[in-house]
């Protein structure tokens, strides 16, 4: 029997989602769904959860959780990987609070941004132990991976040989959610988008072959005169041309332009939601109890197929039927031709039997990669700082983060570092 292993089936919600999805595929029916989690309470959560969906939707997979993630891997086929390390506590509030005491403020801090850094340092460690069972017991398995920091961790387990795509929401809501944001139709639109995750650009948007980028300018110019939530996108698609796909609480921390000690005023300005993160994970957490009643014990449960990846990039290796993904994969041969070749993009890809085929895009526009190069600069080097333990590579991936560089001195980063190191403890490896 194939499987499907899914690696942090704890969250609930999403599981639903992804393997709520893969119920409703005709070609996936004889499928294990193996589920995996620390958590187990969360993990028998979801595994009561999923057999009410199957009972519902009339489906022939097999859901077992396991409590040994070496026997959930053994021979799957896919594997779906939705983790977080450390969760909100102690991590999320480690990673904004001790930047506070330094005035240094985020929103989500789970990409870039000092609050990135961290997180991806105490998640590369598990991710190469997920690589290490892989090539043990699943060498020829697709990895579906969904945990942020997105780019970092893709490249990493692309670096440990397994086969891997990143996959993020954002590009698949990007353009309808801009034309809804501007009021104009959906219909036959054609749109191109490609840079790295969470600040990949909508490069061209056309309908019935006409450029709507000037409407888009007049309207987005328009609507920034009055508060909204998209106004950091929208600045950004004044000053440098193209709409970027990722939120505005998200892009104000990956350029130095928005979040600033000295322009306090900015933050209304902007209408930029500080502490965004920690207060979505406490309202998460209160509302859990009443969310597990509705969906772990709900004997009624359905579910709709989603516009979530996971289930047509499954869908398309089993059936040879091509499907058309936002891919994050390896800058191999210069995807996109001013990016570094050693840099995970996000580029549409073709999915089928044979794998997955990125596109080539060429050339971004050069304001366009000037801004990604600055976020991967601390990618890059944040990968070898987790590769060598060298504390000297954190520091540096700190001081070239737009963001963090933008506020504090070189003193004060590094402190700042030794502060997280240290409030880590042993989340972390030993750094020297």
């Amino acid at each position: 029997m194939d499987k499907i292993t899914f690696l942090g089936a704890g969250s609930t919600v999403f599981a639903k989602n992804v393997l709520g999805d893969c119920m409703t595929v005709e070609a996936l029916q004889d499928f294990e769904f193996a589920l995996y989690d620390i958590d187990e309470q969360r993990l028998h959560d979801s595994e009561m959860m999923l057999n009410n969906l199957k009972k519902n939707l009339h489906s022939n997979v097999t859901v077992k959780a396991y409590h040994n993630r070496k026997d959930a891997l053994s021979g799957a086929k896919y594997i779906i990987n939705a983790i977080q390390v450390g969760g909100y506590d102690p991590a999320t509030i480690t990673d904004f609070e001790i930047p506070k005491k330094y005035n240094l403020r985020q929103t989500i801090a789970d990409t870039l941004g000092i609050g990135g850094i961290f997180r991806n340092l105490r998640t590369i460690p598990v991710m190469q132990a997920f690589a290490d069972d892989i090539k043990e017991v699943c060498p020829d398995a697709w990895f579906l991976n969904y945990t942020n920091p997105m780019a970092v961790l893709t490249n990493i387990m692309l670096k440990e040989g397994i086969k891997t795509v990143g996959l993020c929401h954002s590009v698949q809501v990007c353009t309808n959610d801009l034309l809804d944001s501007l009021d104009l139709p959906k219909d036959n639109i054609q749109s191109k988008i490609a840079g790295i995750n969470h600040m990949a650009w909508l490069l061209e948007i056309k309908q019935n072959g006409t450029d709507l980028y000037p409407e888009i300018k007049k309207r987005a110019k328009a609507k920034q005169k009055s508060k909204h939530d998209d106004m950091v996108r929208f600045e950004i698609l004044d000053k440098f041309g193209f709409y970027v796909t990722e939120s505005s609480e998200h892009n104000a921390e990956y350029h130095p332009y928005f979040i600033k000690n000295l322009y306090p005023e900015l933050i209304d300005n902007y209408n930029i939601p500080l502490d965004e993160y920690p207060r979505r994970c406490i309202n998460q957490i209160e509302e859990w109890s009443q969310m597990r009643d509705d969906i772990v014990n709900d004997q009624n449960l359905t579910h709709r197929r989603s516009n979530e990846y996971g289930s047509y990039i499954i869908e398309a290796m089993e059936t040879n039927k091509p499907f058309k993904i936002g891919g994050n994969v390896l800058n191999t041969g210069g995807l996109i031709s001013n990016l570094p070749e050693n840099a995970v993009v996000e580029v549409p890809c073709l999915v089928d039997a044979s794998g997955i085929a990125p596109t080539y895009i060429g050339a971004l526009p050069e304001q366009l990669a000037a801004l990604n190069r600055t976020n991967i600069n601390t990618q890059l080097l944040t990968i070898e700082a987790a590769l060598t333990n060298d504390k000297s590579k954190v520091y540096q991936a700190a001081m070239l983060d737009p963001h963090t560089a933008s506020e504090l001195s070189i003193n004060d980063i590094i402190s700042l570092c030794d502060d997280l190191f240290e409030a880590h403890g042993d989340w972390l490896p030993p750094y020297k």
